[in-house]
């Protein structure tokens, strides 16, 4: 548990796969620090789940590709994004996941 400002939030187990390339220790660290910050959101993240991709795109414009899974008890949610960077990439996945926990946390709470 990490304690910020008033805030309080668990460290989920983050795995960081990058698949055909060597993905810089910075990289890595920007990703698990985005992903952490959703157990804001939703505390009952279990761990997540990051490959990066270099996609084939012939203008090589965005081409940076990141997918992330997360597990909640019960299903796991997912997010996949295209961009001209992996940190612009990862932010628009995380932001995807943010809703998607958020709405996944209503849906247990009116289960209850």
């Amino acid at each position: 548990m990490t304690h910020t400002q008033n805030q309080t939030f668990w460290t989920m187990n983050v795995n960081v796969h990058s698949i055909h390339f060597d993905a810089d220790i910075k990289l890595v660290g920007f990703i698990k620090e985005k992903l952490n910050k959703l157990t804001l959101f939703h505390d009952s993240i279990l761990s997540g789940e990051v490959f990066l991709r270099l996609a084939k795109d012939t203008d090589h414009r965005e081409n940076k590709v990141v997918e992330i899974r997360l597990a909640v008890p019960g299903r796991s949610l997912f997010a996949k994004r295209h961009s001209k960077s992996f940190e612009e990439a990862t932010d628009q996945a995380v932001e995807a996941l943010r809703r998607q926990a958020e709405r996944n946390k209503i849906r247990l709470r009116s289960a209850s």
